[in-house]
């Protein structure tokens, strides 16, 4: 195979793609916000918000993997809406466009569940959210996944080169970012609260696992043009990964809960006091804490005839492996 270009790829899931192409001995180049020491593949440094990439990087290279984004802010939206889709919109239209003309044969972007939006479990069908469905998407950061999915199934189709959306659920593993990290850190601390068994349902994804997919559709033709889901083919709940969460770093998992009414009640008291004032709890966070984030990866696994590796249970016992 040809070059590879990778952008984002110091971030937790490119830092995992770079070390499988390098275990192959895959010629590939790196697209990096910061330069480190350890690093022996070529590398180039860009950051989307301000820089354009040169079209010079593009020689040669068979297929791009786009990473690079603005992720989810985990801390209250701080960031702008015009901020998100000028990165995560524009330059990578962009981008794309740039490697569409040099003769680029494959672009693989790595996308969200976000971008689809979400709803609560049909439990009577236990039914989860697939890629025929199409809802609001979640916040200002899966509108810009979005709205970048379109236009590049959009170049995809008009060009000579075969684009591809992943979408993956919650990402985990060792070195995890975001709000899984956040766990992490609260349990260690202890403010993470024990979280209640509420029944509800929410997709994963191990990040060896993503790489294995994101590499499988690289190669497959039955991907061109395709948007697909990654997780791992399980439910769990939200005290099933705070149980695993403890597991993991070591710390016994605490005999009791939080009970499911403090939340509820505490996030109708953010409901109202948010118009006066900010309140670390409301509805939405209630349903990113405790709600229904259910994903099915079916297609991706009928495709491409993948199946995970890894999921929470065996997750939480690698710490020693």
């Amino acid at each position: 195979m040809n070059k590879v270009l990778i952008s984002g790829a110091n971030g937790f899931i490119g830092r995992k793609l770079c070390l499988r192409l390098l275990s192959s001995e895959r010629k590939f180049i790196k697209i990096v916000r910061n330069i480190l020491d350890e690093d022996i593949a070529d590398q180039y440094l860009c950051n989307f918000e301000e820089d354009e990439v040169s079209d010079e990087l593009f020689e040669g290279v068979d297929t791009v993997f786009h990473l690079a984004g603005l992720a989810e802010d985990a801390n209250n939206n701080l960031r702008s809406d015009s901020l998100y889709y000028k990165v995560n919109v524009d330059a990578t239209e962009k981008f794309a466009i740039n490697a569409a003309k040099k003769g680029v044969k494959r672009f693989i972007f790595i996308s969200s569940v976000k971008a689809c939006g979400n709803r609560p479990l049909n439990r009577s069908l236990n039914k989860c959210i697939n890629e025929e469905d199409q809802f609001e998407p979640d916040g200002i950061y899966g509108k810009s996944k979005r709205e970048a999915e379109i236009k590049l199934l959009e170049l995809g189709n008009k060009s000579k080169m075969h684009v591809t959306i992943i979408r993956p659920s919650l990402v985990y593993g060792k070195g995890m970012k975001g709000n899984l990290n956040k766990m992490l850190i609260g349990i260690k601390k202890g403010w993470f609260p024990p979280l209640p068994e509420v029944g509800n349902r929410r997709s994963m994804v191990h990040v060896d696992d993503l790489v294995e997919i994101i590499l499988m559709v690289e190669k497959n033709e039955k991907s061109f043009g395709e948007i697909l889901i990654a997780t791992d083919g399980n439910m769990y709940s939200s005290n099933e990964i705070y149980k695993e969460m403890s597991l993991f770093i070591d710390k016994p998992v605490k005999s009791w809960v939080v009970p499911n009414i403090f939340f509820i009640f505490l996030a109708k008291f953010g409901n109202l006091v948010n118009v006066i004032f900010p309140f670390p709890f409301n509805s939405h966070r209630y349903q990113k804490l405790l709600g229904d984030e259910c994903y099915s990866s079916i297609k991706l696994e009928s495709m491409l005839g993948f199946k995970a590796s890894q999921n929470i249970f065996t997750f939480s016992q690698s710490k020693h492996d």
